[in-house]
């Protein structure tokens, strides 16, 4: 093979190299809602990585066994963010001493406005352990559109 094929062939990989490298996305830092004690606020953020939501536990105790799970608990969930929703949903996830998953539930609410908050239970819920942590995840925010937005006349010359 003749130098300058070899050298025609180096060409080509490095710059195929550096065009794929050149492509590829930033790493972003992901925001991961981590498990809280059960009396703390648990956040979930949005896919920007802003606070969306915050949820309160209004049952506690959770002392639950596999033989005898604990199925309903209140939470109240409120809208930290300043967009309205039309819907939210998400997943409740407990977790032992340990940091082992023993329960989750999915809650979920239509028509959600700033600061609002609403009180669910976790429908699915079986808690399977003597909880002592818990997280919050939203999965779906879907923000209110407004039917008519606001239209903008221009001023009229005298």
């Amino acid at each position: 093979m003749k130098l300058t094929t070899r050298l025609g062939v180096a060409l080509v990989v490095l710059f195929t190299a550096w065009s794929v490298t050149a492509q590829q996305q930033p790493q972003t830092t992901a925001v991961e809602e981590r498990p809280v004690p059960l009396t703390e606020a648990a956040v979930a953020h949005d896919g920007n990585s802003v606070p969306a939501l915050q949820a309160t536990l209004k049952t506690t105790p959770l002392n639950g066994a596999p033989d005898d799970p604990i199925t309903n608990i209140h939470v109240v969930v409120r809208n930290t963010s300043a967009i309205s929703y039309a819907f939210v949903s998400g997943v409740i996830t407990f977790y032992d001493a340990a940091g082992i998953r023993c329960g989750e539930g999915i809650f979920k609410a239509d028509a959600l406005a700033p600061d609002e908050s609403f009180d669910t239970d976790a429908p699915g819920l079986r808690i399977r352990c003597q909880a002592a942590t818990w997280r919050l995840v939203a999965m779906n925010l879907v923000p209110r559109l407004s039917p008519n937005p606001p239209v903008t006349v221009p001023a009229q010359k005298p």
